[in-house]
């Protein structure tokens, strides 16, 4: 049984950090792409970050290019999204989610995504 569960999420000032994790189970992680997302309350669930199953390809939203960063460790079957400089528009329910295996990044948009964790609340105030 395929499980990811997220991990990190709290409260942090702006300007603050956090670094949230997704520990993946019941697959092989080397073979996946996986995705982060978020959604605040009464808001489109958006993409986040992505990170490709062969480390070459990485992209951001723009909002967060420079202040976030995703890393992956295989050996762990873990991803990290690293988050730098908070604002309070980065407040949200944070997911990771995997396409299929050997699919690089797909766009946020698409269908691809169809395992999903549970996600982890990121909330920034003052």
């Amino acid at each position: 049984q395929v499980q990811l569960a997220e991990s990190g999420g709290g409260s942090a000032q702006p300007g603050g950090s956090l670094r949230l994790s997704c520990v993946v189970s019941g697959l092989k992680l080397q073979y996946y792409a996986i995705g982060w997302f978020r959604q605040a309350p009464g808001k489109e669930r958006e993409g986040v970050s992505c990170i490709a199953y062969d480390y070459e390809n990485t992209v951001y939203l723009n909002s967060v290019k420079g202040r976030f960063t995703i890393s992956r460790d295989n050996a762990k079957s873990t991803v990290y999204l690293q988050l730098n400089d908070l604002k309070a528009e980065d407040t949200a329910v944070y997911y990771c989610a995997l396409p299929l295996p050997l699919e690089r990044c797909p766009p946020a948009s698409s269908r691809a995504y169809s395992k999903w964790g549970q996600g982890t609340q990121v909330t920034v105030s003052s």
